[in-house]
């Protein structure tokens, strides 16, 4: 088995449309995890990628989940990497599922469509990676067609993200007069080949027209050299040039992931940053997916190995429960096929069937005396009450709320005062994912109606305190599905008289999971 220092975990965060599951997808055939682009079997609806496997992400043509792929690749010079790409969802309306998943990489490939830009989505989405320093390498898509000038898209990432810059690779024309992508280290042009002019290969010395040749000099004056410690830092980010599509720079940024990329980060714990490098098997549950196999009504929680090596059939103790479990069919993901897993490593992703004995946050080690921290929930924007068409379905609609809010799809919350529950997400989609699974895995048929509450706010103090204000706002309390008390607010400033109010309480906007 190759080490810990050979394994780089990381994910690619974009907004929809500039490219995403293409990068995904030509990563994947470059690490020949993958032989044809589109599909195994590729005929007709089979030519999604494949990392998107519901039935609403087929229906939409959208990632909804975060997915994982694992890809290993000898380079030339004999390195062996094995590669953990997780997938995020780039829909506008994407859920908390994406801020964990960005808790389980090590780095992060931003990919930025060269006519449009940096978009809200890309934005809200570098937060979170800022949040944790994660370190970003910058992919500007689409250069064989018609976009901005390349100093105008570099300048907006180093205004709009406050990172400093450094051009890898250069473009040689846009739309028609696209001719290739320079890259700097070898100074070879990526030539574009035949009726479909994709790169097949071809990479030569060529005589740049002089126009192109000047912005190339300005572009390699005007910007840092690239600094391994600045990037791992997070401070700056080196930039690539290509067409996913067209295959243009998609083997350059494997280079620089398995070149630039660091191996597996220590994590926040609470016993101070845990080390890759210890011996006993640490991990963490940052995703819980149901039903992945709809044949088989199976739950897998899929865990970021943090230190030691893993080995099947090994004892680990969840967090959640304190008592072992046996680990014995742990599953690594190749695209969409899955392999049983003898060994992992620091900086893998393993899947654990398990009947929902795993949540997200959970902790998992061999001497369970350690708990990883960062794994948030965030107060939902929208809240919905949930109506039943069938009543005799009660306790059905139960166990799949609890099911989906284990998966980090919903948070339910059940009022103190009334029967009926309510749900609430960060983003309007996951209500139609909501409404589709219900339906599809749990044969349950469901509307949601308006709620009266605004917002949601998790209540901490002293039992005393928390009893006091249950007496005067029964009808404004709910109890998550840890039990924890949550106040039901009608709105912000609902919350902020109540603060004012009751000081002795903290009315919080997240929870650790």
């Amino acid at each position: 088995m190759t080490t810990p220092s050979s394994r780089r975990t990381f994910a690619i965060i974009s907004h929809p449309d500039a490219g995403k599951t293409t990068l995904t997808e030509k990563l994947l055939l470059q690490g020949g995890a993958i032989h044809l682009a589109g599909e195994v079997k590729a005929r007709g609806q089979a030519r999604r990628a494949r990392s998107d496997w519901m039935k609403i992400e087929q229906q939409r043509g959208i990632s909804v989940t975060s997915s994982v792929m694992t890809f290993r690749k000898v380079f030339d010079d004999g390195r062996d990497i094995t590669f953990n790409l997780l997938d995020t969802p780039g829909h506008e309306d994407f859920s908390e599922d994406t801020y964990r998943t960005l808790t389980a990489v090590d780095s992060a490939i931003m990919v930025i469509d060269a006519a449009k830009g940096i978009e809200p989505q890309t934005r809200k989405l570098f937060e979170v990676c800022r949040m944790r320093s994660v370190p970003i390498i910058t992919f500007v898509n689409k250069v064989d067609r018609e976009g901005r000038a390349v100093f105008e898209t570099l300048d907006e990432v180093a205004d709009a993200l406050a990172l400093d810059v450094v051009p890898m690779s250069w473009p040689v024309g846009m739309g028609g007069t696209f001719q290739g992508v320079l890259d700097f280290a070898t100074g070879l042009v990526s030539r574009p080949e035949g009726d479909s002019r994709e790169f097949l290969g071809k990479r030569e010395a060529m005589e740049i027209p002089p126009e192109i040749a000047e912005e190339i000099e300005l572009g390699q004056a005007g910007y840092p050299e690239f600094d391994l410690e600045a990037y791992r830092h997070g401070d700056l980010t080196p930039v690539y040039f290509g067409s996913a599509l067209k295959n243009f720079g998609v083997a350059e940024l494997i280079d620089a992931i398995a070149r630039f990329a660091p191996p597996p980060r220590p994590q926040s714990s609470d016993q101070g940053t845990i080390s890759p490098e210890r011996a006993d098997v640490t991990g963490f549950v940052f995703k819980v997916q149901a039903n992945m196999d709809p044949q088989h009504r199976d739950r897998i929680a899929f865990m970021r190995m943090v230190s030691g090596t893993f080995k099947r059939g090994m004892k680990l103790t969840p967090s959640g429960l304190g008592k072992p479990i046996a680990v014995h069919s742990p599953i690594l993901f190749f695209a969409q096929d899955r392999e049983i897993a003898d060994t992992a490593e620091a900086g893998d992703i393993i899947g654990i069937p398990n009947h929902g004995t795993l949540r997200v946050g959970d902790t998992l080690s061999e001497k369970n005396d350690v708990r990883f921290t960062g794994l948030p929930n965030f107060a939902p924007e929208i809240l919905r009450r949930v109506a039943l068409k069938d009543p005799t379905k009660t306790k059905q609609l139960r166990k799949a709320l609890d099911d989906l809010s284990e998966e980090g799809v919903i948070q339910v919350f059940y009022p103190e005062i009334g029967a009926q529950w309510i749900v609430g997400v960060v983003g309007q989609l996951q209500l139609d994912v909501l409404i589709s699974r219900l339906e599809a895995e749990y044969k349950v048929e469901a509307v949601l109606e308006e709620s009266p509450f605004d917002t949601a706010r998790w209540l901490k103090g002293s039992d005393a305190a928390l009893k006091a204000f249950a007496d005067f706002n029964k009808s404004n309390l709910a109890k998550d599905r840890d039990g924890d008390p949550v106040f039901m607010a009608r709105s912000s400033w609902d919350v902020g008289y109540q603060q004012e109010r009751n000081p002795e309480l903290v009315f919080s906007a997240t929870k650790e999971r």
